[in-house]
């Protein structure tokens, strides 16, 4: 099967404090105007509420207001639309990414690795899966912020299981040297494209966030950085690209194979 380009946006901004409608609407505005111009929007981390643990307040169902948001955008836009958001479900919260087809149908994923630096693990609750979402052939390994430090929850086996891995995040500025150096770590040692969506601005905890939004060929080149300010970017993952660095580079050749074991809080 010949594979064509995916077109793909990233969108950087920043998050106003669990402040739902001014963030859907801001992001709104930015999202409508690409209609015909590219096939999947990425968001950053909670970019509805921004990384708040105010879980009470601000959780949803998955038939809640942003959800539909989502459904209605993606719908009239005609695109896949992603990004993560606080969910209630079953008395548990999740910080969960949401991936949203046009024709209202949707996958997700749980973040695994809870950020207990914020006490994030205190008040959420892990995933156990990996989400693999599939556009054009392309498959699409969609992980959350702090999973990023930990690299074998995101190893690639072979056949190779994607082709690119997707990091949504609120990242800090004064961790910003690990988040740029893992991104391109993550990309050399997989041989997939690293997109990594983060926000900008000040959170409602005094935390400034300075984007980095990066987007990361086969080889850990960067192919596109974004600094400190808002940033709409679309651009197009080369699949050709991807073949031929792999087949250049048969490094997976090597490596060592793994099985990875539900936790014992699964049970």
């Amino acid at each position: 099967m010949m594979m064509r380009n995916l077109k793909t946006t990233t969108i950087q901004f920043p998050i106003s404090w669990e402040n739902k409608l001014e963030n859907l609407t801001t992001l709104a505005s930015m999202i409508r105007p690409l209609i015909g111009k590219t096939e999947l929007v990425i968001l950053p981390e909670m970019f509805n509420t921004g990384f708040s643990m105010n879980v009470q307040n601000l959780a949803e169902g998955m038939d809640g207001s942003t959800i539909q948001w989502m459904r209605d955008l993606s719908k009239s836009c005609q695109i896949i639309l992603a990004g993560s958001i606080i969910i209630e479900e079953n008395g548990n919260y999740f910080n969960r990414l949401i991936w949203m087809l046009p024709n209202g149908q949707m996958g997700h994923y749980d973040k695994r690795h809870l950020f207990a630096y914020a006490d994030e693990d205190k008040y959420f609750k892990a995933g156990q899966q990996r989400f693999i979402g599939a556009v054009n052939g392309w498959k699409l390994n969609m992980q959350i912020c702090y999973d990023l430090r930990f690299p074998v929850w995101s190893r690639q086996q072979q056949p190779a299981e994607f082709d690119v891995l997707v990091y949504v995040a609120n990242w800090p500025a004064r961790r910003a040297l690990a988040w740029k150096s893992l991104l391109r770590a993550r990309a050399i040692e997989n041989q997939c494209y690293v997109i990594g969506v983060n926000r900008v601005g000040l959170d409602g905890k005094g935390l400034e966030y300075q984007g980095d939004t990066m987007v990361i060929d086969p080889l850990g080149e960067c192919l596109h950085h974004a600094e400190e300010q808002t940033d709409i970017f679309s651009f197009e993952l080369n699949y050709e690209k991807l073949n031929h660095v792999r087949a250049q580079f048969p490094f997976w050749k090597d490596a060592d194979s793994f099985t990875i074991f539900p936790s014992d809080e699964a049970e």
